[in-house]
């Protein structure tokens, strides 16, 4: 049988009439010199080489693409390098995949290698150009290019649009010989995400049709803005909705705290999928309404993990840890979010044991899980071991993020551990996280209080964007360390340069991880009375009241707000203000002390600012030192001034 299959494979060799003679008749003997015949013997024709068809050349096309798709650049090549005949396409293929992969040095080479360029192969290479952030490159090969059609016109335009060259691509698009839904989609994304949009609504009204992916483009523009009323008269106009349309008009009320509104378009929304109503359950949840987002969340009948991150993450926020444990029990699946929340949930909520048996458990781990436990073992006074899981976090392999470095940067900080504290500035500078303020803070912070000042300036200087801690630290640092002028000169220079603080203020307070307590709110509402912002002012005094009623401090400090922006009828304090009691002991103190003595008062309550005004004049008509103490600090009044600098 062996010999049998030999022979069969034989007959390919032969002609056709000897392959027939032997499917017809049995093979004839051969002895035994037949099989050591010279191989030039004539009687045996040579092999065939097979054609190459076009449709093996497809074939390799299709087989090199797939191999791209999954991501096997070297078996395409392989594939590519044995073609005994390549056409354009194949070369296109190659270069394209390349570019889909990341490897635009090889893409580029073989483009430099390719005999004959045509349309399609500039095209992709302007693309590729553009997505490796080499605008001038793809500019000249498209000067370059003999012929162009729309979907090159359409490649340059999106490539300034990307860049942010606004008024390139309008050049471009002006230029443009034909133009297609994607041209003019094109220039209508770039003004929006430039920010330009009442451009963009000028350029949308000169055109009656338009794709119902423009219309969400032109609306989430003006939802970007928070110009929500334009935005709905958009969505309303639309010809067509599609998911998207409903979606963000959706989230975006709910985002915006218009829960009616959202509710109301979620309830005649025709398609609902799970990301509208996830867009509910979160924007409940972000507006404090927790049994709105449950009710929600057990009706959807789809969840992903999204929906229970979302669900979880409430509970977490409202320090419902049970809840929140039984529905990540419950899920059916869980991704590195899950589990992150949890962790930082228990962590503070001060249960570090149960956050630590979490993150043990946990199938993988990301910079933030780490950052989660290391900041749960610091916030619960645990600061050794802290360090420890920062050290374990090292050997893991796993890439430091801003909020590892400034938690291990703090716990530096409370232990003293200044050798410690400099290797991990050294990580911070390799990292480039030394000039942002978020950790540059921390860094400072833990300079100044493991005594090393001047390396705490250093640092202060560095940060790029110092925010209202950076200057505090600072001050406060050389304060503590002796330095009472150099502190004072600091405080100068952050009141020279005090333009930062209502609205930075704010923002900072938006971006806390925590929410603000009514002592930050003070320091808002004392910060909106020195700079004139009445409106944030009294947002921060509703927030102090709610949370801390008793507050007396803090009604002192509405009502110096009010007078200093000239708005007496809401102070409604003129008649009240001969009845304060330090202007009456200021008055006793001058009458009774003998002249030349310091008149010292204590109160209290927070000296409000008319008192304060009325003192310094008392203590310049009078030449006398006038010391008050209210709660908060000492004010010494000489010669109309007082040495706060009206700071209080």
């Amino acid at each position: 049988m062996r010999f049998k299959q030999l022979h069969t494979s034989s007959l390919c060799l032969l002609p056709n009439r000897t392959r027939i003679h032997a499917q017809s008749a049995a093979p004839p003997r051969r002895n035994t010199s037949d099989f050591f015949r010279s191989p030039t013997t004539k009687s045996l024709p040579e092999p065939r080489t097979k054609k190459v068809t076009d449709s093996d050349i497809v074939k390799c096309n299709i087989a090199i693409t797939t191999h791209m798709r999954n991501g096997q650049c070297d078996v395409a090549l392989r594939l590519f390098n044995s073609m005994p005949r390549k056409t354009t396409v194949s070369y296109n293929t190659m270069i394209s995949g390349y570019l889909s992969n990341g490897s635009f040095k090889l893409a580029h080479q073989l483009f430099d290698e390719m005999p004959l360029k045509d349309l399609v192969t500039c095209n992709i290479m302007i693309s590729g150009y553009i997505k490796n952030k080499n605008l001038l490159a793809a500019r000249q090969l498209f000067d370059e290019m003999p012929v162009k059609d729309v979907v090159s016109w359409n490649a340059i335009l999106s490539g300034y649009a990307q860049n942010g060259l606004v008024d390139e691509a309008r050049r471009v698009f002006h230029l443009m010989p034909e133009k297609n839904e994607i041209s003019w989609n094109g220039i209508l994304a770039a003004y929006v995400q430039n920010g330009r949009i009442e451009e963009a609504r000028r350029l949308f009204e000169s055109k009656e049709r338009w794709p119902v992916v423009s219309w969400n483009c032109l609306m989430s523009g003006y939802l970007k803005k928070k110009r929500l009323e334009e935005a709905r008269q958009i969505f309303d106009r639309m010809p067509v909705r599609d998911a998207v349309s409903w979606n963000t008009m959706i989230t975006c009320y709910a985002q915006n705290g218009r829960m009616e509104e959202a509710r109301k378009l979620f309830e005649k929304s025709p398609i609902r999928d799970v990301f509208t109503w996830t867009a509910m359950v979160s924007g409940y949840i972000q507006n404090g309404q927790l049994h709105d987002a449950r009710r929600i969340f057990d009706e959807m009948p789809e969840k992903n993990v999204i929906s229970w991150n979302a669900m979880i993450a409430g509970y977490v926020q409202s320090k419902n840890m049970d809840l929140a444990g039984e529905l990540f029990e419950a899920m059916p699946c869980r991704n590195v979010s899950s589990w992150n929340t949890m962790i930082t949930g228990y962590a503070q909520s001060g249960d570090i044991a149960r956050a630590r048996n979490l993150f043990v458990k946990m199938p993988h781990r990301d910079c933030i899980s780490w950052a989660a436990i290391i900041a749960g073992f610091a916030q619960n006074g645990d600061s050794e071991e802290a360090l420890q899981m920062f050290i374990e976090m090292k050997r893991d392999g796993e890439r430091l993020n801003r909020s590892a470095f400034t938690c291990v940067l703090s716990t530096c900080a409370d232990i003293a551990a200044f050798e410690l504290g400099k290797q991990i500035h050294g990580r911070v500078v390799k990292a480039g996280y030394e000039f942002g303020c978020y950790v540059g803070n921390a860094l400072l912070a833990m300079y100044c209080r493991c005594g090393s000042i001047d390396e705490a300036y250093n640092v202060f200087k560095r940060i790029e964007d110092k925010d209202v801690v950076s200057w505090n630290t600072i001050i406060i640092g050389y304060a503590r360390h002796g330095f009472g002028e150099e502190a004072l000169k600091h405080f100068e220079s952050m009141k020279r340069a005090s333009s930062r603080a209502p609205d930075d203020a704010q923002n900072l307070m938006r971006s806390m991880p925590f929410e603000p307590d009514a002592a930050t709110w003070g320091a808002l509402l004392g910060a909106s009375r020195i700079h004139g912002n009445t409106s944030l002012g009294e947002k921060a005094a509703e927030m102090i009241f709610a949370l801390e009623p008793w507050n007396s401090g803090m009604y002192v400090l509405l009502s110096n707000l009010y007078a200093s922006s000239g708005r007496w009828v809401d102070k409604k304090k003129q008649h009240m203000l001969k009845c304060h009691s330090e202007k009456l002991a200021v008055a006793y103190g001058i009458m009774k002390i003998p002249s030349g003595r310091p008149v010292r008062v204590f109160k209290n309550l927070r000296v409000c600012e008319d008192c304060h005004t009325a003192i310094k004049h008392i203590a310049k008509i009078v030449g006398r030192l006038i010391i008050l103490r209210d709660p908060n600090r000492f004010h010494h009044f000489k010669d109309g001034v007082c040495n706060c600098g009206d700071y209080w």
